[in-house]
């Protein structure tokens, strides 16, 4: 099995109308198929802030940084044999009816890819 990260993305406005019980239906049959390995839903796009570092000097802004309509409104991150069983997944996420959900394939960063262990921090620096 493969991890995959499901953003879903939508208006915020449309997003709000939708039935939670419907999100929470489909969230609670996937994890009883033992796909899921967590789901979220975000706060509001009004409560983020984007944070950067430049030259070594920290700054943050309110809100996201692109202006866009559709807003990342949560994720799903679900176990599947491959991208197709995780497109199939992903297109009965409530959302993806009134907004998109974007599938991808999450890379490990965890373990040196040479030797499958996890490396000493001390020694990448």
């Amino acid at each position: 099995m493969k991890k995959y990260l499901c953003l879903v993305y939508g208006e915020e406005a449309l997003l709000a109308g939708m039935d939670d019980r419907e999100c929470i239906s489909y969230d609670r049959s996937l994890r009883d198929s033992g796909r899921c390995v967590s789901s979220e839903a975000l706060d509001p796009v009004s409560t983020a802030v984007t944070v950067r570092v430049r030259h070594g000097k920290l700054s943050v802004s309110d809100g996201p940084f692109a202006e866009t309509k559709e807003h990342l409104a949560g994720f799903y991150l679900v176990e599947a044999r491959d991208l197709n069983e995780a497109i199939q997944i992903a297109a009965k996420i409530p959302p993806a009816r009134i907004g998109c959900i974007e599938v991808r394939p999450i890379r490990v960063l965890r373990e040196d890819p040479d030797s499958g262990l996890v490396p000493d921090v001390r020694e990448l620096t």
